[in-house]
């Protein structure tokens, strides 16, 4: 009861402020919103810092202050472990216009639902953490370990300064860390989950540029080579229709899937059907629950985002689009490497759009090289983490991977070396970065 009441109440006053990370004009409230969660953290008693992590460079040269990062320490015994709970409180956008049936920074409970932007994604689920400690603080009751929070402002749009400084402070608030928990997730189904794997992700521009300006199809059309026409086509040969990565060496580089890792996936609770209707297609890449699985997290894949330049506004424009620009990206599994992808993609579209032998010029460029992570579903923490499950909902959880990228669980990795476990806490049906996101009061007694 104490715990629900503290959730509540603080959740409605986060959930109201418009933390957008990926509008500079919001940036006052990112920064309000790092304000409110150092306060919450002191008027608990911990050790909190706000962390100084640099500027922001904005495309027309100006810089902007990057929201300063909350670290926060609860106990320091010797004695005791010490676990380290990641997590960040700006959101995606929401607007009432885009299809929400709520205001989107007004949190709603309708059915033990509360419905606002950030609720699962990822403001409630840092809250379970901070409040777990505090209703053992209400409770007289001392804490079985030592706590730390590091909690961000920017993990929407690439967790801007957060790498440099978790490097810079290796050695000094990470040198006690014994674990390291990231609850920036959600169940596969109705059952508890934990995760161990992430994809990674290698994200292209793909320029194709052409004439000094636009030119009118009416007037030029026939005498020049159309850069779209080029783009178009070279986009043409990085995937079959069937989902086969068409770029030498990418499925080479995968590791296979083991037959306890097929055994896994068998015994995982996911509804095909339910699936399907959820996302509202008729058919999928796969018909049965491993394969779809398994390339939903464990094998790489290739999706085309869109094109920059020409023509895309409501109405009809005969123009040439002097350069445009394709936006792609790989996700990327074990035992894949960043540094070889981008030289795979960028000899291959190479050699395609020689054989077109246009004069016009192709740039490639890989703006994100997002390393996987994987870890050990037989390491104690992961033990631990099945135990806790099991207390508390009286079933084994799925193991499952996320085919998504959460680029700092392999930065936590690399820098500090400690051990690391995603414990989702939003459900599946939780609608991140979507309208009417929520979260479910059921899964928030997972802490």
């Amino acid at each position: 009861t104490v715990f629900c009441s503290l959730l509540n109440v603080t959740l409605r006053d986060w959930v109201a402020v418009e933390s957008d990370s990926s509008d500079v004009l919001r940036r006052p409230d990112c920064h309000r919103m790092m304000d409110m969660t150092a306060e919450k953290l002191q008027a608990m008693g911990g050790k909190v810092e706000l962390v100084d992590i640099g500027v922001q460079e904005l495309p027309d040269g100006k810089t902007v202050a990057l929201p300063k990062v909350v670290t926060a320490q609860f106990g320091n015994d010797p004695s005791k472990q010490t676990v380290c709970v990641y997590g960040h409180v700006d959101v995606q956008p929401a607007k009432l216009e885009d299809g929400w049936t709520t205001e989107p920074y007004n949190l709603t409970d309708i059915n033990g639902n509360l419905y606002g932007r950030g609720a699962s994604d990822n403001k409630a689920p840092v809250l379970a953490w901070i409040h777990t400690v505090e209703v053992y603080q209400a409770l007289s009751i001392d804490l079985p370990v030592n706590v730390k929070f590091i909690i961000e402002g920017m993990e929407e749009t690439g967790s801007n300064g957060l790498d440099a400084m978790i490097v810079a402070q290796r050695d000094t608030f990470f040198s006690d860390v014994d674990y390291i928990i990231i609850s920036d997730c959600g169940w596969l189904s109705r059952r508890p989950a934990l995760t161990y794997g992430t994809r990674g992700n290698c994200y292209f521009f793909a320029e194709v540029e052409g004439p000094k300006q636009d030119l009118h199809s009416g007037v030029y059309g026939g005498t020049v080579i159309e850069p779209m026409t080029d783009l178009i086509g070279i986009l043409d040969t990085l995937i079959s229709p069937s989902g086969k990565i068409l770029i030498p060496g990418i499925r080479e580089a995968v590791a296979s899937l083991s037959d306890e890792e097929w055994k896994m996936y068998q015994d995982i609770e996911f509804d095909i059907e339910s699936f399907k209707s959820k996302i509202g297609v008729s058919q999928l890449m796969y018909s049965n629950k491993v394969d779809l699985l398994a390339h939903r997290w464990r094998y790489p894949t290739v999706t085309i985002h869109g094109i920059e330049g020409g023509f895309s506004g409501p109405g009809s424009k005969t123009v040439i689009p002097a350069k445009v620009i394709a936006k792609f990206s790989i996700r990327q599994v074990p035992n894949m490497d960043p540094a070889v992808v981008k030289k795979q993609v960028t000899d291959y579209l190479n050699s395609v759009f020689a054989k077109r032998k246009s004069p016009n010029k192709l740039k490639v460029t890989m703006i994100i090289g997002a390393k996987p992570w994987l870890a050990d579903t037989k390491h104690p923490l992961y033990e631990a983490g099945k135990a806790a499950v099991k207390r508390v909902f009286n079933v084994e959880p799925d193991l499952i991977r996320e085919g998504g990228t959460i680029p700092i669980a392999k930065t936590f990795e690399d820098v500090t070396g400690k051990s690391i476990i995603m414990m989702p806490i939003g459900g599946f049906d939780d609608g991140l970065h979507s309208q009417n996101e929520k979260m479910s009061r059921l899964q928030i007694k997972l802490v």
